[in-house]
């Protein structure tokens, strides 16, 4: 067995052991009979330990960074929503039988307190890899205030792939994200800190883009930052309650996406419900118009049902809410993707 097969059953030895103490269950399975190429945990020493992924004595990916602080063991559903994770970040790889030299890296939603990763990334893995496209599922940590940590973990998997790209027949690796996955997908593309780790390209569907009060998903911004009644407690002292007040703004305005676009961001697909009350459409509206402004191709679809959630659950694995613009939906991403340069 050589190092890297070695490595690859290390880690997901640690994860079937750790899913089956989970009240002595099995991880719940998607209704897609695709399954991951490998699984590949982030931190294979945890978040105590600064450390990423070494291959043959080089860190390919950077450390943890900090800890998001959860403890206790990790919960999943039916529906394949994940919470609780923390030290078993990791990422799903799914790698077509022919690749056509794209990789999509998935962001699944959740409100920033959960993970939706059978709707919005095996289902995912489902569609693109017939398609020849290979596609990443990233299970990050959930940030519970720890805003930095969700992006470091997504930021780590296009280290990762990249680092594989040639190895897998891959020249384009971009990014896919849902509601609050969608807003985790913005600050990819907007925050990234070097070639290795800005996405080729970015599809947002019904995504979170601002933290104004009113507009933004107030849950997914108060898991990501903290809520205003923890940052305004009006109790503290004085002086204290102004730099918090002070802090608590400045992220607010940096977290709000449409104000970290700039003519690098990569080409951008946005899709949507105009229905949906959950994150309202003025989100993308936003993103779409701001882009437009710094000159970054970009295109929107906005379909007149659904809500929000409906991601790529398609009537295969039970009720379709988009209906008869699943279709519409499929078509436009992937005539989009065939025509990126």
């Amino acid at each position: 067995m050589t190092d890297m097969k070695k490595l690859y059953y290390v880690l997901n030895l640690a994860l079937l052991l750790t899913f089956g103490a989970q009240a002595g269950a099995a991880e719940p399975q998607p209704g897609t009979k695709l399954r991951p190429t490998r699984t590949v945990l982030l931190y294979p020493e945890g978040q105590s330990v600064d450390k990423g992924i070494i291959e043959n004595g080089v860190a390919i990916t950077s450390g943890p960074g900090e800890s998001n602080g959860l403890s206790g063991e990790e919960t999943s559903n039916d529906w394949g929503d994940f919470g609780n994770i923390s030290d078993n970040a990791r990422i799903d790889i799914y790698l077509p039988k022919k690749p056509n030299g794209q990789m999509v890296i998935s962001c699944p939603g959740g409100g920033y307190q959960y993970v939706s990763a059978f709707n919005e990334g095996a289902y995912v893995a489902d569609h693109f890899t017939k398609r020849g496209i290979a596609v990443c599922v990233v299970k990050y940590r959930l940030p519970n205030g720890h805003w930095q940590v969700p992006l470091t973990d997504v930021q780590n998997a296009f280290r990762y792939c990249r680092a594989h790209a040639a190895q897998w027949g891959i020249r384009q690796i971009g990014i896919i994200g849902f509601s609050a996955g969608g807003h985790l997908a913005a600050s990819a593309s907007t925050l990234f800190t070097d070639e290795l780790t800005r996405p080729d390209f970015s599809i947002l569907v019904y995504p979170v883009i601002t933290l104004e009060a009113g507009v933004t998903h107030q849950g997914s911004c108060d898991a990501l930052i903290g809520s205003k009644d923890k940052w305004l407690d009006a109790s503290l002292p004085h002086s204290v309650y102004m730099k918090n007040k002070a802090r608590y703004e400045e992220l607010l305005q940096y977290y709000s996406l449409e104000n970290q676009v700039s003519a690098d961001t990569p080409q951008t697909m946005l899709l949507l419900s105009s229905d949906d009350g959950l994150v309202v459409p003025e989100n993308s509206l936003r993103y779409y118009r701001t882009l437009l402004d710094k000159n970054v191709s970009a295109q929107i679809h906005t379909f007149p049902i659904a809500g929000h959630g409906w991601g790529f659950f398609t009537s295969e694995f039970g009720n379709d809410r988009l209906g008869d613009y699943r279709k519409v939906f499929f078509d436009a991403i992937d005539t989009w993707l065939e025509n990126i340069k």
